[in-house]
């Protein structure tokens, strides 16, 4: 893996997939090799995907870089309160938003895709399902630079032909490489 780069260390990459499902095994090597890039790290704060990618970032050895989570709130008598299970443990810098909707509204106006998309400089996508292909629409949509990372090719079947797939971390760190030092 690539040591930090000065050029690199104020951009942030957002990882996006599964709330439910942690797939360890990616996320650890994403959050791993993200640390090293010495990269901020953007997720939407919550269980599966983000939670195993943020404790794999925040374990890794950094010398720059910050885990940021997008955190959905409830709206209840004039406050904004977080949802359940939001932030995971290890979101270092939780970004409080008045936006409720996620999963199948994951594209609605009072979604924080839209921010947690908006944010970053490139995008790495794992499996997961309404949620993440909602993401994976707005980040086509915004045109922000996209990759699906899988060693399954399965899981990443259905997503749109325009989103180019890695199956293993090395094409992943070539990837975010090229997009930026843009």
């Amino acid at each position: 893996m690539t040591s930090v780069s000065p050029r690199l260390s104020d951009k942030t990459v957002g990882v996006i997939g599964s709330g439910s499902d942690e797939h360890d095994d990616l996320a650890r090597e994403l959050g791993e090799l993200l640390a090293s890039l010495g990269v901020n790290l953007l997720t939407g704060g919550g269980g599966g995907v983000m939670t195993s990618v943020s404790r794999a970032y925040t374990y890794a050895p950094r010398a720059r870089g910050i885990c940021i989570g997008i955190i959905p709130c409830r709206n209840e008598s004039e406050r904004s309160i977080p949802k359940d299970g939001y932030p995971n443990a290890f979101v270092e810098l939780p970004i409080y938003t008045h936006l409720p909707f996620s999963g199948e509204r994951g594209e609605d106006d009072l979604s924080r895709n839209h921010i947690n998309i908006l944010t970053c400089a490139a995008i790495v996508a794992l499996p997961g399902s309404f949620g993440t292909a909602a993401e994976i629409s707005l980040a086509l949509r915004y045109a922000k630079p996209l990759i699906a990372f899988s060693r399954d090719p399965r899981l990443t079947a259905a997503l749109p032909p325009a989103v180019p797939r890695a199956t293993a971390i090395a094409e992943v760190e070539k990837f975010l490489l090229g997009m930026l030092a843009r």
